[in-house]
């Protein structure tokens, strides 16, 4: 099994996205799954060795489900076109995403659409120590590789409790704090694709942390 094979069988599963489909290639996409969760332990226990608080995160244990949640979103496909896997994973912490998918591949971290008292303590960190934020933001490295955070739903206004000319009113009005590096096929093909995830996690680990700590203080 390759990254070849989860590609072609994610083409061709769009193109049959039913579960009559499914079921008749089902063997095909457990040999890929198993295949990939292996992949995946053997990058787990890289990154442990890189990072000191690591938090171990099986194959099993990081990669998604397939089906998509047809109960809360009932016009989505049945099953999505990537896979999904997430490592240090932590609860109620931000994990290390890989997207594998045919429409785009990407690695992200960070808070994704928290919950506002999520918002609440990130923001009180900016609001205690925002310059250590704002240099990681700036890092030549950070930015070559990850431009600057994703801009979603951003606020137009100061969030409560701060002032319009507070001094970090820029990334306070952000509602996710995440990054991401896109990844092309090429260097998913290639055969050092885990050295690759090792230095994109270690460029992200600042970003990650500073994060973290906030919503654990």
């Amino acid at each position: 099994m390759s990254f070849k094979d989860m590609f072609d069988f994610l083409n061709r599963l769009e193109n049959n996205n039913h579960k009559e489909w499914m079921d008749e290639h089902r063997n095909e996409y457990h040999q890929i799954r198993d295949w990939y969760i292996e992949w995946l332990n053997k990058l787990d226990i890289k990154l442990s060795m890189v990072d000191s608080n690591y938090t171990h995160t099986t194959g099993k244990q990081a990669i998604n489900r397939i089906n998509n949640n047809l109960l809360f979103h009932p016009n989505k496909p049945v099953y999505k076109d990537h896979f999904g896997a997430a490592l240090d994973k932590t609860k109620g912490l931000g994990d290390f995403y890989i997207h594998l998918g045919i429409h785009g591949s990407f690695v992200a971290g960070g808070i994704h659409n928290p919950k506002n008292d999520i918002l609440k303590s990130i923001r009180g960190a900016l609001d205690y120590d925002g310059e250590e934020f704002v240099k990681i933001l700036n890092k030549p490295s950070f930015k070559r590789n990850f431009g600057a955070m994703m801009e979603s739903d951003m606020l137009k206004t100061a969030p409560k409790g701060y002032s319009q000319d507070h001094r970090f009113i820029d990334l306070m009005r952000y509602k996710s704090f995440s990054i991401k590096y896109d990844l092309d096929p090429q260097e998913i093909m290639a055969s050092n694709f885990q050295d690759k995830l090792i230095d994109i996690y270690q460029e992200m680990l600042p970003f990650r942390r500073y994060l973290n700590h906030a919503l654990t203080v």
